[in-house]
């Protein structure tokens, strides 16, 4: 099981990632929305802001997130590390339930290109 630290790490390179893309994944992440991701197994939510191109972590908080952000994703530390990773993906995952991502209709059709 990944550890918060994991976790967090994980959240990080993906904001990383983000950062350096190009073109239609570029334009995907310079929305400016809240964002929440819960991690399940270890019951941890990380809650910032994707702005910028970035994921900017403010607040690690226990348990389910307390307020509903703009964008909101849940599974477990494993599943998050792997997707970041390259080792999971993100569609399958989706699809079968091990992730959970929640926004506007809108905001879904954007982050498609960055998933």
């Amino acid at each position: 099981m990944a550890t918060i630290e994991e976790c967090r790490s994980a959240l990080d390179r993906l904001s990383d990632n983000m950062q350096h893309a190009e073109g239609d994944v570029r334009e995907a992440a310079a929305l400016d929305r809240s964002v929440s991701c819960h991690i399940k197994d270890l019951d941890v939510t990380f809650a910032g802001r994707l702005t910028g191109g970035r994921i900017r972590v403010d607040d690690t908080l226990q348990g389910p997130p307390p307020e509903r952000a703009e964008i909101r994703l849940a599974m477990a530390g494993d599943d998050l590390v792997a997707l970041v990773n390259g080792e999971l993906n993100f569609a399958r995952a989706w699809g079968s339930g091990r992730v959970k991502l929640e926004a506007s209709l809108m905001d879904l059709f954007r982050l498609r290109k960055l998933l």
